[in-house]
């Protein structure tokens, strides 16, 4: 018999979180982990028939440089699972500090959050939203579950960006970098 864990005896934190036998008070983590300030962004993808399809996302984080590769996590149960499912790219949209309302905008569930929105297909359609100050085009490489997420792998094909102030996101409220 060969245990492959590196603490042979601890339970495998998957298992003890889906199960319910964690002991850790769920709101309480989510509270703890809003303590850590992310950027805001919007991920973009287009379905088979070209139609937009994007969620507010702060879930985001670079991996490889080389080669360039990101990822983003999406909840199991979103309705918006299949599209980014079956996407073969993503587009990462990268928020400005003056584009809160488009954060609050694109974390509703509504049929209508491009209406309005400025935007330009990028590679395989996706939307790449005018205003970000970053943008990065994902070709979906791999899909891994953890817990209540799927998370996904992209590999970066392009990408763009300028100096304009990012949008912050901690304790569950918009916010600005302040420094000297």
């Amino acid at each position: 018999m060969t245990d492959d864990s590196e603490f042979p005896g601890a339970p495998d934190p998957a298992n003890e979180l889906a199960s319910g036998q964690s002991s850790l008070d769920p709101r309480d983590f989510r509270n703890a982990l809003g303590t850590y300030a992310t950027g805001v962004t919007i991920i973009t993808a287009a379905d088979d028939a070209g139609k937009a399809y994007g969620l507010t996302c702060n879930s985001f984080a670079s991996v490889s440089l080389n080669p360039p590769l990101v990822l983003w996590s999406l909840v199991v149960y979103s309705r918006n699972m299949s599209v980014f499912q079956n996407a073969s790219h993503f587009a990462v949209n990268v928020l400005g500090a003056s584009q809160q309302a488009l954060a609050v905008r694109f974390a509703t569930s509504s049929r209508r959050k491009f209406e309005g929105v400025d935007w330009t297909p990028g590679l395989g359609g996706i939307p790449l939203l005018s205003g970000s100050v970053a943008n990065f085009q994902c070709r979906t490489v791999d899909r891994y579950y953890g817990g209540d997420h799927v998370i996904f792998l992209g590999a970066v094909e392009a990408y763009s960006y300028n100096r304009d102030e990012a949008l912050l996101f901690a304790r569950g409220k918009y916010g600005r970098f302040v420094g000297e």
